[in-house]
């Protein structure tokens, strides 16, 4: 069975499948992007690889309760014997390291080798307040001061979106195309659960003809091959929840695709 919803599956962006999904959409890009980018572009999955530890990273144990037990007392028969107690450790999360690998997209010029294009999907640790987005945010600094293009995908409802400025910019979704000779203007793209997915133009050189993303497409094509159609409970609830709204329409839409008794 194909994507039931018309656009982003929300069931998607749960712990437990949203590593594969961003996994399998950097590769489905590059896929559709090389036969039509070749033999100008190369496209390049790159990697950044850093750590973060205390309240962010995973805790170790759960905290237990202290318990005192008795020891047997050496004469019974007295009663002002005292009596030795020994206290139960108790379980602690520890400030462990957690390393967070990420890939990305760059569109490299075939001669010159230099980065025409950077596409990102974000994930949690690029928007969850901390030392993941603090970096994020400083390289995405960095190609907003240099001479690359920005695609930005977020598919993500959890966490505050990466800042940009304008109105009425709410959306549970968002795409952002920056292209570095239109800075400090961009293109956003915003979307909510009903929504098909916006197709958007893959910004290149001038002169170039720049091809369509259709990424609703890559991400039915990533639910079809991983079969998240016999995995995903649609009964289940939602992490992250929906807004009431919101849950509202994903109920009457999975009754209707009969998903949902």
């Amino acid at each position: 069975m194909p994507n039931p919803f018309p656009g982003m599956n929300p069931y998607l962006e749960s712990p437990d499948f949203w590593p594969e999904v961003h996994h399998g959409l950097i590769s489905m890009l590059q896929e559709s992007l090389v036969p039509q980018l070749v033999p100008k572009y190369r496209v390049a999955i790159e990697k950044r690889i850093y750590e973060i530890k205390g309240e962010q990273s995973l805790l170790v144990g759960i905290p237990d309760v202290s318990i005192q037990r008795n020891a047997t007392p050496r004469n019974s028969n007295s009663s002002n014997v005292a009596v030795a107690t020994r206290t139960a450790p108790l379980k602690v999360g520890l400030p462990m390291f957690e390393e967070v690998r990420e890939a990305y997209l760059e569109i490299r010029d075939m001669v010159s080798k230099e980065v025409v294009t950077v596409i990102e999907v974000l994930s949690p640790a690029n928007k969850r307040p901390g030392k993941g987005r603090e970096m994020y945010e400083e390289k995405r600094d960095q190609v907003f001061s240099g001479r690359s293009h920005l695609v930005e995908i977020d598919l993500l409802r959890i966490y505050e979106p990466l800042p940009v400025f304008g109105e009425n910019i709410e959306g549970s979704y968002r795409i952002l195309v920056s292209r570095a000779d239109c800075r400090p203007t961009a293109d956003l793209y915003l979307f909510n659960i009903p929504d098909v997915i916006p197709a958007f133009p893959l910004p290149l050189r001038d002169g170039d003809v720049e091809p369509v993303v259709d990424l609703q497409a890559l991400l039915n094509q990533v639910y079809d091959r991983a079969a998240y159609d016999i995995t995903i409970d649609y009964t289940a609830q939602l992490v992250p929840p929906l807004s009431e709204a919101d849950a509202v329409w994903a109920d009457a839409w999975l009754r209707e695709t009969g998903l949902r008794g």
